[in-house]
């Protein structure tokens, strides 16, 4: 094995997802290195959030390979996969309203070392330390994001899948949620973010994965991106 393939941390082969008798995804091929940050780019309806979903096995059924760590997933229930360490953070966010923020963010078990304390995560969202006894009702929808991104910090998941969290948030939050992912970045986690807002993602990512019907048609390195601008306005529309 190479030294590119050996720093691999998730490899996704020929990926077909389906709900129920829609194909989703047609042979989706990724892989992200430990460390680096991807952004899955694309247009609404291109298969994004379905790839996400689909490495956790919250699909109606998948075929083709996703592997974890050298693990094969696909033979594995959701609840399995995300105790190997892999934290999703939906795009609903999955705040449970009757509980307070601080029972929220304590609520998912820890699944391995190395996840950020309670006090770590208030250092990094102090708007959140001061809201850790409002019910999760009261929330912003600012701090409902806050709140979605510590909690999987405390579990100890390495490989963080960040479903479009910068959406509908004031320009201020969503710069705060940009510090975050930098300081993320720094501490060595692996993140794949599906993000409509590319103004957001392109000072974040190392790497820019394009959908459209299910497949991917660019992936490209950041360095590479300022070639590769008339495309990915094409495909996106930007």
């Amino acid at each position: 094995m190479s030294s590119e393939h050996a720093n691999e941390l998730l490899v996704i082969r020929d990926l077909h997802a389906y709900y129920g008798e829609s194909h989703i995804l047609h042979g989706v091929n990724c892989s992200v290195h430990t460390g680096e940050v991807i952004s899955l780019l694309g247009r609404n309806g291109a298969g994004k959030t379905t790839t996400l979903k689909s490495i956790l096995g919250l699909v109606g059924r998948r075929t083709g390979s996703v592997s974890f760590s050298g693990r094969e997933l696909t033979s594995l229930p959701p609840h399995e996969i995300a105790r190997l360490g892999i934290g999703y953070c939906p795009e609903e966010r999955g705040i449970f309203a009757s509980l307070s923020c601080e029972e929220n963010l304590l609520l998912p078990p820890v699944i391995s070392p190395g996840g950020m304390s309670v006090d770590e995560i208030y250092a990094m969202f102090p708007q959140l330390y001061e809201r850790r006894r409002s019910p999760g009702t009261r929330l912003s929808g600012g701090e409902q994001q806050m709140l979605a991104l510590g909690r999987i910090l405390r579990t100890g998941a390495r490989l963080l899948l960040l479903d479009e969290i910068s959406e509908g948030l004031a320009p201020v939050i969503v710069q705060t949620l940009g510090r975050v992912i930098q300081t993320l970045k720094q501490k060595g986690y692996t993140i794949v973010m599906v993000e409509q807002n590319f103004g957001f993602v392109e000072p974040l990512a190392d790497r820019f994965v394009v959908m459209e019907h299910g497949c991917v048609v660019m992936n490209f390195s950041s360095d590479q991106l300022s070639s590769k601008k008339s495309e990915l306005t094409a495909f996106l529309g930007l």
